[in-house]
């Protein structure tokens, strides 16, 4: 039987809303019909996220969507590469059945650097060959984000060859390119990459959208460059989607895609430029299988009290009614543990530090971003070894490779804030080895050793309490519900902050603290590396 919904119909593509029927049938939109009796709420299409790590959210794909549905979003444009450096092309796999089992369109990319540098230790690696066959796969539809700017500026043959794979396939290709202006960014997106979602200035934007590159604006749990990007949104409507990235489990149980909108509404934007962005673009640019509520589409909508706020009353994925009132209408199965997780506990002398000539290199941590820049201090000296100074709040910093038994690299960070204990997590951009911050080495191998046995997740320990938050799945999801995830999360994260640490996003910042493709000074489990200079330095500068 076919199902007809009445209210108030947003029309996106031709920038009008009207009162009238929506008559679904076999999972797809019937007709779409005028009639100015009608009354509702209204109607309008689902929103997507144009770029995001399922992972990062430390949920598996099911269980997100069981949230995403909630707040009105229907689709995602995915990138696994968090999963893939853990796992391989397997990863990927292990992703797409598992988002096979619930109403929601996942559209999932080929991890393009994994590893993403050579500079670190993966767990896996997928070179030209495996990413021409994910990209064969019908629920891969494109590249994913290409963060090999150097190799794409210098012909690497390797990086080459898979950008020449999407577009032999016909898949576009996504861009990662911080900071890349000029000459340069103009090769790099005269190589066939056709977005950006890494940029954090508003100049910086607008030169890629000159080159033709479309701009995601992102606003995740670390990195949040809504405030500087969204007046693009009015400026260059059909060259702007929106996007989460990285998104923690407690935030998101809060809202998505929806508290974007609203976002830029408020600030004034006209609402068809921002529902193009957070709706439309990503479904034709990235050629989605999602409705876009016209005649023959298939019926992905959603159903809101207004078009401010955006407040979701229902969501339908193929014309099946997923979500209703704030709670999602399915169940999920049992997830399937996999993972990789091959080191063995460490000693606090693995964590010390011979002092030498020279001034110390410090990462200097930017909240709200995951850039970060490098000072040059004094070493706090003790017994012959540099130590953690939280009078300074220069505290130590390590990485542990978990796929074999190797030392740890360690350095020093500010800005953290933390004054007595320890945090780590094994959700570590992007090879995903254990990352942690403390106060002193007992602290901080502590907390290594919590994660080494609980074989992943993000935890906190201060004297005697050691608080972990599991992650079996890869080192990065748990098998729990979204509520259960999102409420344990939170509670690590404010026992941090009640232990003096003054990041917003404490484990979200700590995991890009090792992403090395990102400015400037950052670690990897080798050795601390300027992501400049594009090469290690020592640790103290003579």
């Amino acid at each position: 039987m076919p199902t007809r919904l009445t209210g108030q119909i947003v029309d996106v593509p031709a920038r009008r809303v009207f009162p009238g029927t929506v008559t679904i049938d076999g999972g797809r939109i019937a007709a779409v019909e005028n009639d100015p009796v009608a009354k509702g709420r209204f109607l309008m299409p689902g929103f997507v996220d144009a770029h995001v790590h399922v992972e990062s959210s430390m949920l598996v794909p099911s269980e997100f969507a069981r949230i995403a549905v909630r707040f009105g979003t229907v689709a995602t444009v995915s990138d696994p590469h968090e999963i893939a450096n853990v796992l391989g092309i397997e990863g990927v796999r292990y992703m797409i059945a598992n988002g096979r089992t619930v109403p929601f369109k996942f559209n999932f990319g080929a991890p393009s650097c994994v590893p993403a540098t050579t500079f670190e230790t993966a767990g896996a690696a997928i070179d030209s060959r495996s990413v021409r066959e994910l990209l064969e796969m019908p629920e891969v539809r494109y590249l994913s984000e290409m963060m090999n700017w150097p190799g794409v500026l210098f012909g690497d043959a390797e990086v080459a060859a898979k950008i020449a794979a999407a577009h032999a396939l016909g898949k576009p290709v996504d861009g990662h390119a911080p900071g890349l202006k000029g000459e340069e960014a103009a090769r790099y997106a005269g190589a066939g990459i056709a977005t950006d979602h890494e940029c954090f200035t508003y100049e910086e934007a607008l030169g890629k959208i000159r080159l033709g590159m479309k701009i995601l604006i992102r606003e995740g749990s670390a990195a949040r460059n809504f405030e500087a990007l969204h007046p693009l949104i009015g400026e260059h409507p059909g060259m702007v989607m929106l996007c989460s990235d990285d998104k923690h489990p407690d935030e998101l149980v809060r809202g998505h895609i929806d508290r974007l909108a609203a976002r830029a509404v408020a600030k004034g934007i006209p609402l068809f430029d921002v529902l193009l962005a957070a709706c439309v673009n990503p479904v034709r640019h990235y050629r989605l299988p999602v409705g876009l509520l016209r005649a023959g589409d298939p019926a992905d909508l959603i159903e809101v009290d207004d078009l401010k706020e955006f407040h979701v009353r229902r969501t339908w994925v193929d014309g099946r009614l997923v979500a209703e009132d704030g709670k999602a209408l399915f169940e999920t199965r049992p997830a399937a543990i996999v993972n990789a997780f091959r080191c063995s506990p460490k000693k606090p002398a693995d964590f010390r530090v011979p002092v030498r000539p020279g001034q110390l290199r410090v990462i200097e941590a930017i909240d709200k971003q995951i850039v970060t820049s490098e000072i040059q201090v004094a070493p706090r000296v003790e017994s012959g070894a540099a130590v953690a100074d939280p009078a300074r709040d220069i505290l130590k910093i390590a990485v542990v490779n978990r796929y074999g038994d190797t030392p740890p690299a360690v350095a020093f960070v500010k800005n953290v804030g933390l004054k007595s204990g320890a945090l780590a997590s094994t959700v570590a951009h992007d090879s995903h080895n254990i990352i942690a911050v403390g106060c002193d080495d007992e602290s901080l191998c502590r907390a290594v050793n919590a994660l080494i046995e609980a074989k992943g997740g993000v935890c906190f320990v201060k004297g005697s309490e050691s608080h972990v938050l599991p992650l079996p799945i890869a080192g990065l999801m748990s098998p729990d519900s979204g509520e259960t995830v999102g409420g344990n999360y939170s509670r690590i994260d404010r026992l941090t902050k009640e232990a003096g640490v003054t990041l917003s996003a404490p484990f979200m910042t700590l995991s890009f603290l090792a992403l090395l493709v990102i400015p400037q000074l950052k670690l990897s489990d080798k050795g601390l590396f300027d992501g400049q200079a594009f090469r290690f330095v020592e640790l103290f500068r003579g």
